[in-house]
């Protein structure tokens, strides 16, 4: 009788919750999770420093706190700011993550979504590097699926809302130029995930 065949291990997508694809740069905006936070919301923003300006290591310091605030006169309308996000995808697709996905990130501020306040507390943020109300790239969008995907399998993720969804009034990124129907048919998963009539909208010119 041959030998029973043994496949090799296949490797972990995650160690903890750092996940392998990802650049890491830790950030030291963060903190614990309440008990019993159960993280099924994946937030979708845009960021880009200075406004409308990509590719550079801004964006990276301002999470990490590296930011030299004279470097532009915009910085000065966020100084001493302290936030993060766990992911951010750049232009190119490139995935970077700040913060442990099983750890509280400073992304989403005074929010709601779902009936929940204080949308940190069971929430992945991801900032994709843009302006509000201008087009992503195909890349991001492969990237963010991808992405989407494996927070799937390891977190109960049932929603996906955009920044200016949990926070209506305050925020309005990623704004019209994102296309959510792109990611729905990427993805893959029921509608109900997503705010209503986002995935059957265009998104705008930009």
């Amino acid at each position: 009788m041959p030998a029973e065949r043994i496949e090799p291990p296949v490797p972990s997508q995650w160690q903890g919750g750092w996940l392998q694809a990802a650049r890491a740069c830790p950030s030291p905006n963060f903190g614990p999770r309440p008990a019993g936070a159960i993280i099924d919301l994946v937030v979708i923003h845009s960021i880009s420093l200075p406004p409308g300006h990509y590719g550079g290591p801004e964006v990276e310091q301002l999470f990490t706190n590296r930011l030299d605030w004279t470097a532009h006169p915009y910085f000065e309308q966020i100084r001493g700011m302290e936030v993060s996000a766990h992911f951010f995808i750049r232009r190119d697709g490139e995935l970077m993550q700040f913060v442990d996905a099983d750890a509280r990130a400073w992304h989403a501020g005074l929010s709601c979504w779902r009936g929940r306040n204080q949308c940190n507390d069971d929430s992945i943020g991801i900032e994709l590097e843009g302006l509000e109300g201008e087009r992503f790239e195909a890349a991001q969008y492969a990237t963010l699926a991808q992405l989407c995907a494996r927070l799937g399998e390891r977190y109960p993720i049932a929603h996906i809302a955009g920044h200016e969804h949990i926070a209506p009034g305050r925020k309005q990124d990623p704004g019209p130029g994102f296309d959510w129907a792109e990611l729905h048919t990427r993805l893959g998963w029921s509608a109900e995930c997503f705010p209503e009539d986002t995935i059957f909208s265009p998104p705008t010119q930009g």
